[in-house]
């Protein structure tokens, strides 16, 4: 797809200098240092020649064809470059170039045009204010940074220039190589989504790794990154994780989500494995680029130090992994030459006065098993232990294995050279136990998701035309928060049950609907200017005569008008008090990059106190809904405990899905929250007590 711009064959430089140390000499100097094999020309129309290389005074007086541009001009200048590259029919250019959106709206300007120009002209653009890119494959430096990585299997994009440069300098360190490492700057043009796009289809790279600040369409990043993450891990950091993402805050939803909640619940959803730091993104990056992922995740710890085997066993316990319990043969085996003291459980301690022959013998009866998925290999440097040697087993044996072996061989001076022997044959070393188990776990998470079908959506039958009437009532009339009445009705519209409802304007027609609905009741106000009811005094529940009625009538109203006088009161509604059901909440906010952002917890002091909810982005599988329910640390309450009967969780999911379906039918409704929502004993269902919508306002 950007064949041009990673493997050209030729190469010019807008703004190539003769003056050490400035970026456009640097530019010229990257071409030619680290061997590109195609063709350079320098641009400077005051200089016949840069480092041995003739220079032309315009890319129009370049005679031969140009497949790629890198340009480091004046902003206006750039503008300019870009039309004579239509002209040229140069199809992919470098913008080196910064004085772009980075800098304020002037800037922004600029780049709008240099956008436009570029589409015009059928040029495909990276940056503005970018540090440029390199191919390993292609022998191709098209940047400013210091440094060449080796070839690898590896690529790399970067929103952040001097992350680009940070994580270059330390994969140059480590020896760590690249197939491509690429800086987006301003992303006028080729974008995150460009990439994951280039190097899914690129034959070079096998892991994709890439550094994020933001991205401007959601919808779309989740789309690419299912179907790639399909056919390459791809392992992100995130960075900016606690700016606000969703503004709106009137409901529990809008205040408990932002943008962590919603980049969280994308990668999950499109495969993504998440960093955290830079030592994880590579950590987990060497593991992907040379072990098989794992058959399950069944994990035998081999070691000579009890303490590291605990630290890894707890690591282990506290993972999506299980410490597997060894079959009866395995442990005959490692008994037959093991001292008596040693364990012949997992984890397998072959203790610390160990030789190289107990790892070489237990290696050969744990590759064989075929009850382990994964061994991670711990070793202390003791004064007993052949580090180089135990490498060099380790090594042989998992040349053997069709499954993964990694080690964690703990300290620096007495075991580097076994460390850099692992490395250079393709067995990752972790300093600590806890890093091993953790880059397995995202091994084993990945095989889990390899193994799912592709998402399917179900769609839910529901009245649209009742829906959008009643939104465009609202919005004739000025109203932006439906009253409670309209919400119900948009939600009954999608199949939710709501509790037996009658509205009482007086003391006895409140008594007369309590008779007609069947005590227990509840007492609600209802008011368009009261969102919530319970902060002013406006429900009362569990109300079991008439003369509790009336006078739970009388309180509400007085409360009500007390501390909100200038509410207009419609009334209070009278309501079937739904009894042996869970409480729980449900409800949608809009993201700024991924749209509606679904939300999913328990009520009550789960959702207020605790924040026990999960999130997941707009459309919802089946699959992804029932996962949102088992999340949250107190679905053990849904499945019933001290001998209460089980949730009707299927009615739950058919609500998540519903929801769903809301938030894509009807853009408007910019925030929705069903609160309480009752969860009746299974098979018997599921009843919004009460709703709240907000819809755009135009």
């Amino acid at each position: 797809m950007l064949e041009k711009l990673f493997s050209p064959k030729s190469v010019a430089i807008v703004g190539a200098s003769t003056h050490e140390g400035k970026i456009g000499h640097i530019l010229v100097q990257n071409l030619l240092k680290y061997k590109y094999k195609g063709k350079i020309f320098p641009i400077n129309p005051k200089a016949d020649e840069i480092l041995g290389l003739k220079v032309y005074p315009s890319l129009e007086k370049i005679p031969e064809p140009v497949d790629l541009v890198i340009i480091a001009v004046k902003p206006e200048a750039v503008l300019e470059t870009i039309k004579v590259c239509g002209q040229k029919n140069i199809q992919a250019a470098v913008v080196i170039s910064a004085g772009f959106k980075e800098t304020g709206p002037q800037g922004a300007r600029l780049e709008e045009e240099l956008k436009r120009l570029a589409q015009e002209n059928g040029v495909r653009l990276l940056g503005p204010n970018c540090v440029g890119l390199i191919d390993t494959n292609s022998r191709l430096n098209a940047s400013f940074a210091t440094g060449m990585p080796e070839r690898g299997n590896i690529g790399f994009f970067s929103q952040s220039g001097a992350m680009c440069i940070a994580v270059l300098d330390w994969a140059l360190g480590e020896k760590i190589g690249f197939s491509k490492f690429v800086s987006l700057g301003n992303k006028a043009d080729i974008s995150e989504i460009d990439m994951l796009l280039a190097l899914g289809e690129d034959e070079t790279t096998k892991v994709i790794l890439g550094y994020l600040e933001g991205v401007e369409d959601g919808h779309t990043f989740i789309q690419v990154a299912q179907e790639v993450s399909k056919k390459k891990p791809i392992i992100l950091i995130k960075a900016g994780v606690t700016s606000a993402g969703a503004k709106a805050v009137s409901s529990h939803t809008g205040s408990l989500a932002g943008s962590e909640s919603a980049y969280q619940a994308a990668f999950k959803q499109s495969g993504i494995i998440r960093a955290h730091t830079v030592t994880e993104l590579f950590n987990y990056a060497f593991s992907f680029a040379v072990q098989p992922l794992p058959k399950g995740p069944r994990l035998a710890i081999l070691t000579n130090s009890g303490g590291p085997g605990i630290v890894a066993a707890d690591a282990c316990d506290q993972s999506s992994l299980q410490l597997v319990r060894l079959q009866a043969r395995t442990v005959e085996k490692l008994r037959s030459f093991l001292p008596p003291m040693a364990s012949f459980f997992n984890p397998i301690d072959i203790l610390g006065d160990a030789h190289v022959d107990r790892y070489d013998k237990a290696l050969e009866i744990l590759t064989q098993d075929d009850n382990i998925d994964a061994i991670l290999v711990l070793l202390t440097p003791t004064a007993t232990i052949e580090v180089k040697e135990t490498a060099e087993v380790i090594v042989k044996h998992a040349k053997e294995a069709d499954k993964p072996i990694i080690c964690s061989f703990m300290g620096k001076v007495q075991v580097e050279k076994g460390v850099k022997y692992l490395k250079k044959h393709g067995i990752p070393n972790y300093l600590c136990p806890e890093d091993a188990v953790d880059a397995l776990e995202k091994m084993w998470q990945r095989k889990h998701w390899l193994s799912q079908p592709l998402p399917e959506y179900p769609q839910i039958a529901a009245d649209r035309s009742r829906v959008r009437y009643l939104l465009e009532m609202a919005k004739r009339e000025g109203r932006f928060h439906l009253s409670e009445t309209d919400a119900k009705e948009v939600l009954k519209a999608y199949g939710f049950a709501l509790p037996q409802t009658h509205l009482a304007r007086t003391r006895e027609e409140a008594v007369e609907a309590a008779k007609k609905i069947g005590f227990p009741v509840v007492l609600k106000i209802v008011s368009p200017d009261i969102s919530h009811k319970t902060d002013v005094g406006g429900v009362i529940l569990n109300l079991n005569s008439p003369p509790a009625v009336k006078e739970a009538f009388s309180e509400v109203m007085l409360k009500v008008k007390s501390k909100n006088p200038r509410a207009s009161i419609y009334g209070v509604s009278v309501q079937e008090m739904v009894q042996g059901a869970k409480e729980t909440i449900i409800g949608f906010t809009r993201d700024p990059q991924f749209g509606p952002l679904l939300m999913f917890g328990l009520g009550g002091i789960y959702v207020e106190i605790l924040k026990d909810v999960t999130f997941r982005i707009a459309p919802l599988t089946k699959k992804e809904a029932m996962e949102m329910v088992r999340e949250v640390k107190a679905y053990s309450l849904l499945r019933g405990i001290r001998g209460e009967p089980p949730a009707d969780v299927p009615a739950l999911v058919d609500a998540l899905l519903a929801l769903s379906q809301l938030a894509l039918d009807f853009p408007e409704i910019v925030e929705a929250e069903i609160n309480p929502l009752l969860v009746k004993p299974a098979g018997q269902g599921i009843v919004a007590v009460d709703a709240r919508l907000s819809i755009k306002k135009e």
